[in-house]
């Protein structure tokens, strides 16, 4: 006698977990890695402004941006892309949560520097609609709040591109200790033209070049975010100490690759 049909289907398996947007389900090709040690080999002496010129003009051309958050440093990249070429797409993540200061600030920059492609994106009206209707998402679970306003946008925006430049610095955090001017995040270069300079080496480029600067600065905001989740920084408190005060939490996520280092 035949078992029932009932007895016959496969027992349905639980779903796999989500797995997070940058997180890669199969380790970038070999060819990848191998085009990342020679770029590392080929560079590997080279200063602020020759690296960025190489990525833009030579190694990533017309398949290279910047992300920035216009926060209080991100002039200097800016300002070193402007002199090399100012059609470089520049990536702006606007939450939807930041200061005025900060939105006042980017077009400041953008007329200054002569920035010709900026482009602004933010979270999806439905991911807002769905997940934080009353805009307070951000008290209960910044994780959360950071990967639909920041991640999810920043994924759609960066389709296509070969290589990113990002502003980020070893001093700034612990996770950050350890970077590489040039790494890879999946199929997608990174190149971190000011991996090694210091916060006094921002304020004198700063300074030397007549820079405007975020008009937050001045009022004890060194690293500047959204606005719930940014505070000032106390005398000699670490530099991002304002950032997610209290929850032990100093990365959004934008900047994680297959190797979970912490890009």
């Amino acid at each position: 006698m035949s078992e029932p049909a009932t007895q016959l289907r496969p027992k349905a398996k639980a779903p796999p977990p989500a797995p997070r947007i940058f997180d890669q389900t199969d380790a970038p090709a070999d060819a990848l890695r191998l085009r990342l040690e020679a770029l590392r080999a080929k560079y590997a002496n080279a200063d602020a402004r020759t690296l960025l010129r190489a990525a833009i003009k030579e190694e990533f051309p017309g398949k290279i941006t910047t992300v920035s958050s216009f926060g209080s440093e991100s002039v200097v990249l800016l300002h070193l892309i402007s002199e090399i070429d100012p059609s470089v797409p520049v990536i702006f993540l606007n939450t939807g949560k930041l200061f005025g200061e900060t939105l006042r600030y980017r077009d400041r920059l953008q007329e200054k520097l002569g920035l010709t492609d900026l482009r602004s994106i933010g979270p999806h009206p439905d991911d807002t609609r769905a997940l934080d209707a009353e805009g307070t998402l951000w008290a209960r679970d910044p994780d959360a709040c950071c990967n639909f306003r920041k991640v999810l946008p920043l994924r759609r925006a960066l389709s296509g591109f070969d290589a990113e430049i990002t502003g980020r610095k070893r001093f700034q955090t612990q996770a950050r200790t350890a970077m590489a001017p040039i790494e890879l995040n999946g199929s997608r270069f990174v190149v971190n033209p000011l991996w090694n300079w210091t916060l006094q080496d921002l304020k004198e480029h700063i300074l030397a070049n007549e820079l405007p600067r975020h008009p937050l600065v001045e009022d004890g905001y060194l690293s500047i975010g959204c606005m719930p989740c940014t505070n000032r920084v106390k005398d000699g408190d670490d530099y991002r100490s304002g950032r997610w005060s209290g929850t032990g939490k100093d990365e959004c996520g934008i900047h994680e690759n297959v190797e979970g280092d912490g890009i």
